[in-house]
């Protein structure tokens, strides 16, 4: 039990370059990521090297497709994560670019949670009291008789403003 939940960390440098070489143009990113699941189940020891159990980082792989399907890096530093047989995969040194998109996301998630925070205690306040529920019956109906009032004047304003028109006679038709 001591060892399930051991966690195991190492460094690695893969090389992808011979791999790759070896693959058609448009198959090098393909052949470069499953080289990096091969080379982490082997080094990492993975029950029947497994290449299910080895996730990579969201950002190692939209480093890796930086440069286009054709044109992978030669080579990759990479730091495995072992826990209870799954592997995560992220770098060893963020590119500033990559650094820069993570905190930008965390800024929008940790937005988007103050957002929800605020929003949850104003639907738990749904509770009234009886003069409370009287004050907005009393607002409900104020403003109905409002709008009963402002549709009557709307009304009159419209009979006021459609006027019979009378045919007009044209002088070519009293000419015939």
């Amino acid at each position: 039990m001591a060892e399930e939940n051991k966690i195991l960390e190492r460094e690695y440098v893969i090389p992808l370059r011979r791999a790759c070489l070896k693959a058609a143009r448009y198959d090098r990113m393909r052949i470069a990521i499953r080289t990096i699941k091969r080379f982490i189940a082997k080094h990492m020891k993975i029950t029947n090297r497994n290449l299910d159990n080895v996730r990579l980082d969201v950002y190692l792989n939209n480093e890796l497709w930086f440069r286009g399907r054709k044109n992978p890096p030669a080579k990759v530093k990479v730091r495995a994560r072992k826990e209870n047989d799954v592997v995560k995969v992220d770098f060893v040194d963020i590119p500033e670019h990559v650094r820069f998109l993570k905190t930008k996301i965390e800024r929008r998630h940790k937005i988007a949670e103050k957002k929800t925070k605020v929003e949850t205690p104003k639907e738990e306040k749904k509770e009234n009291t009886t003069e409370e529920k009287n004050e907005e019956k009393e607002k409900e109906q104020a403003v109905a008789e409002q709008r009963t009032k402002e549709a009557e004047q709307s009304a009159k304003v419209q009979k006021h403003l459609t006027v019979k028109k009378t045919p007009q006679i044209h002088r070519m038709s009293l000419k015939k």
